[in-house]
């Protein structure tokens, strides 16, 4: 009986911390079904940075060579791409055994989109010294540049001692600190094309005599793969026995792009990848239950006002919205629930030229400003002065007409009523 009771109270607890590490973004999103094998994950729209769904998103944990996204656009951003540079032997040297490397050699020349392809695709760690060296000089000082970067993207619990995710009990970040610095990455057209590359290859050198071939080691892009993902886009593997399986992985799908990072993923009960695993079920949970809205039209009329100093034809005047809005929102949501804030200039006066911009309208949705100018739907002329005395004169005119007309009117009944009674004591006398 005891033991009955023991396990029915283990498996209370059991399901109880299943249910709390697995949470949503809002208490309306649909329940999912499906069991997270990462330590720490998240699903998070690329376009907002709304997080859709997670599981201890906020839990340090070692990113492995996904850090290799962060080195990766600070070199975009900081080198000419065309440009060559040649390994120093400290960079060769600084990567232990046992890490994947690209077989440079010391001295050999290398553009730097070749060392980037080498870097994203293949997880060549060497390459990630060379760029640290070139760009700050030291590993140390490339290490505080990143760690800066970070910063500025938003991530709070992350910490850089390597440009290339060599472990260390120091080198550490997050699922939703990696999501802020992959969106950040994937705005970017070269790292965007580099990471979404089935493979790549390159001629020989001087001082390697051989074509290089990789393949990227992310298995979504692979059709061959029993993990491809047909809607994916990239982005980055990662692994260390103390790190685990790591991934940070991209897919787009009717105009919506997410973005799915998994840390220290265990294996699944059958002896899959659980990375692959769980980032195929987060991404089929976002494009099952989300969608692009749109809540604007350009075009929409929002306000109606008066104009000083406007002619009569032209004094009223609408306000549009000069462009579309929109966002990622459950399938289920009713858009028209939106509430706009509308600002519009004082003292709007003529002349005002068509699609001038008189306010804008703007939406607060899950903390993100979405807003659009309002802008004249026509030109709106000026009433000149002597348009203006001219209808004066008129209403003048109309005015002493109308009174003259009136005046006329009671004269004509004032004599009509004389003429009545001098008719009448003429046929009074008569009768007498």
């Amino acid at each position: 009986m005891k033991k009955r009771f023991f396990i029915i109270i283990l498996l209370i607890v059991t399901l109880f911390n299943l249910y709390t590490t697995l949470s949503f973004a809002d208490d309306t999103v649909p329940d999912s079904d499906f069991q997270i094998y990462s330590a720490g994950s998240v699903l998070m729209d690329a376009s907002t940075g709304k997080v859709l769904l997670q599981k201890d998103m906020n839990l340090q944990l070692y990113p492995a060579s996904t850090t290799k996204i962060l080195t990766a656009i600070i070199a975009i951003e900081k080198l000419d791409l065309t440009s060559k540079l040649t390994a120093s032997r400290s960079a060769i040297m600084a990567i232990p055994s046992g890490y994947s490397n690209a077989g440079i050699k010391v001295g050999e020349s290398l553009s730097v989109n070749d060392l980037l392809e080498m870097f994203l695709i293949h997880s060549a760690n060497e390459v990630g010294y060379i760029f640290a060296e070139e760009i700050s000089g030291n590993i140390e000082n490339f290490a505080n540049l990143m760690n800066q970067k970070a910063l500025e993207l938003g991530c709070t619990n992350t910490h850089f001692t390597n440009p290339s995710g060599i472990h260390d009990v120091n080198h550490y970040s997050t699922a939703y600190d990696m999501a802020l610095i992959a969106k950040y990455c994937m705005r970017n057209e070269t790292f965007r094309n580099i990471v979404n590359k089935k493979s790549c290859k390159f001629s020989a050198t001087d001082l390697y005599p051989e074509e290089r071939y990789f393949k990227n080691t992310n298995s979504l892009l692979d059709s061959s793969n029993r993990y491809y993902y047909e809607y994916a886009i990239g982005i980055k593997t990662g692994f260390t026995t103390q790190a685990k399986n790591c991934l940070i992985a991209g897919a787009k799908k009717d105009g919506i792009e997410l973005i799915a990072v998994m840390l220290g993923a265990e294996a699944t009960e059958n002896g899959q990848s659980g990375r692959y695993v769980d980032a195929k079920n987060l991404f089929n949970f976002g494009f099952e239950n989300y969608e692009i809205k749109k809540f604007l039209n350009e075009g929409t009329k929002v306000a109606e006002i008066k104009v000083k100093n406007a002619t009569k034809d032209t004094q009223t005047l609408n306000l549009i919205a000069n462009a579309s809005l929109s966002t990622t929102f459950q399938s289920n949501f009713d858009t028209t629930s939106l509430i706009p804030s509308i600002e519009i200039k004082e003292n709007i006066s003529a002349p005002i030229a068509k699609d001038a911009i008189l306010g804008k309208i703007s939406y607060n949705i899950d903390g993100i400003i979405y807003e659009a100018d309002l802008i004249a739907e026509n030109d709106v002329i000026k009433s000149n002065f002597i348009e203006t005395l001219l209808q004066i004169l008129l209403a003048i005119i109309v005015l002493i007409l109308i009174a003259e007309f009136f005046s006329h009117k009671r004269k004509k009944q004032k004599n009509n009523k004389k003429n009545l009674r001098k008719n009448s004591s003429v046929y009074k006398f008569n009768l007498e």
